[in-house]
């Protein structure tokens, strides 16, 4: 197999049939938006860790959670670990579709289409571009 600069080309699915410049062009943006979702979604997911860890106490060690019940702090361990699960609930569905995104991109590279494969470039870059300096925000 070899990159081609073709015209024609099959995405994905056989319905995603391409045999124009103009269905080429609007495959190549539909893909460079899907890498710049990946990166997106990549993104996201660090955002969502970083603000889990910040809003996590600092010491969850046995002793300071047996000291909390002991002095009537179950309730901030409750609310510590309820803050937990949505965040790493949070984080795996963010997880799931970034899997999801990044094979579809890759079978799509995979069609060995050389307009393609530059559309996943120049998504992955754009997006990261775009949407790195968001993750220092907040």
């Amino acid at each position: 197999m070899t990159f081609t600069f073709s015209d024609q080309v099959v995405l994905l699915f056989d319905f995603w049939s391409v045999h124009s410049p103009a269905g080429m062009v609007l495959s190549v943006l539909v893909i460079l938006l899907l890498s710049v979702l990946y990166e997106t979604v990549k993104i996201g997911k660090a955002k969502v860790l970083r603000r889990a860890m910040l809003a996590l106490p600092r010491s969850l060690s046995q002793e300071a959670l047996v000291e909390q019940d002991e002095d009537g702090g179950g309730r901030q361990h409750d609310a510590a670990q309820g803050r937990w699960f949505l965040f790493h609930v949070s984080q795996t569905l963010l997880h799931v579709i970034q899997v999801v995104v990044g094979y579809m991109v890759m079978l799509a590279v995979m069609s060995y289409n050389a307009w393609i494969f530059l559309g996943v470039i120049v998504g992955s870059a754009l997006g990261y571009f775009v949407v790195f300096p968001l993750l220092n925000v907040g």
